[in-house]
């Protein structure tokens, strides 16, 4: 399959055509206000709103990843995961304030580009938003599998998941992340990259889910015959972080499951008049994806004292070195 039938995973350079096999093309010509699903209008948003929110997320996730590596007592593998998340926000943060400020300033005549610099353009975006989803649901699994070893293995938690296997675990997602999503951007079809998406979130939302259920479910049983106190505030503690993460995979969820249910219908039912109505809404499936990243670290900073009171030192001397 050539090159320009390839599916683009960028945030607003998405125009999806038919061609005479009914095969899904994608033009990279598209801007924000009019993205074009089958001939369906889309749902005009400002450019700026994309920009504004883009900037706001990607200080937040900042500032968050500068607090857990500031202060020591969030040196633990649980923030680590946390770090990791954060990063992955960043980079649905970072590619959207480029494409959106490349679109600006090529629409206003400030900057001209050739059709082999969109495309590249394009491709560095596309694996950062591919590596973002995939990293971000492996982590989810991650912090999972975590407060599932904390609750259940309290006492030997710390020989199990140890500083030097949590940075090894984080190497091999990174590492697993990036070079799937830069393979899909290089050599895939169009189903296939979508299906293999779809299945994957499915898969790691499925895993999720069962394991939670089964540590609170446990963890319920297991709280009435504890008796020390020192164990019970250790399993407070741990189950106050899976409350956390599943407040993070809830949102998460709200947030990127209208996209994968796009990418569903895409492969389901694309000529589908209900579906290409829900085509038109793709602009708001994007604004969803960026307030994820802008929503994380507001639960990040909720849920965390710690972490709460390290954001706020970090605001203040900025805001007193910028005074």
């Amino acid at each position: 399959m050539n090159d320009s039938s390839r599916h683009h995973f960028s945030m607003k350079h998405m125009d999806y055509m038919y061609n005479a096999d009914n095969n899904i093309t994608l033009n990279s010509n598209s801007t924000a206000s009019d993205i074009n699903v089958t001939g369906i209008a889309q749902i005009m948003i400002p450019q700026e709103l994309f920009l504004m929110l883009g900037l706001i997320s990607l200080v937040e996730n900042i500032l968050v990843v500068v607090a857990i590596i500031k202060n020591r007592n969030l040196h633990s593998p649980m923030y680590y995961f946390i770090c990791c998340l954060a990063v992955a926000d960043m980079l649905v943060s970072v590619s959207n304030v480029v494409e959106t400020l490349f679109m600006l300033l090529t629409e206003h005549g400030l900057l001209l580009v050739t059709a082999k610099m969109l495309q590249h353009l394009d491709n560095v975006i596309d694996i950062m938003i591919c590596s973002s989803v995939v990293s971000s649901l492996s982590f989810l699994c991650t912090i999972a599998a975590d407060r599932y070893i904390t609750i259940f293995y309290a006492l030997r938690y710390h020989s199990i998941m140890t500083t030097q296997r949590a940075v090894g675990i984080i190497l091999v997602v990174w590492l697993a992340s990036i070079t799937s999503s830069s393979l899909f951007i290089v050599y895939h079809t169009d189903n296939a990259v979508i299906a293999c998406l779809v299945t994957f979130f499915g898969v790691t939302l499925v895993f999720t889910a069962v394991l939670y259920l089964h540590m609170f479910i446990l963890a319920h049983v297991h709280s009435r015959r504890i008796t020390a106190l020192h164990k019970s505030r250790r399993q407070t503690t741990s189950m106050k972080g899976a409350i956390t993460l599943t407040i993070l995979l809830g949102v998460f969820i709200l947030c990127w499951g209208p996209f994968f249910l796009h990418l569903i219908l895409i492969l389901t039912c694309p000529t589908n008049p209900y579906c290409k109505c829900y085509f038109s809404h793709f602009n708001l499936f994007l604004i969803l994806i960026i307030c994820n990243s802008l929503i994380d670290p507001l639960i990040y900073a909720y849920r965390s004292q710690e972490l709460r009171k390290t954001l706020k030192e970090l605001i203040f001397c900025s805001w007193c070195f910028a005074v």
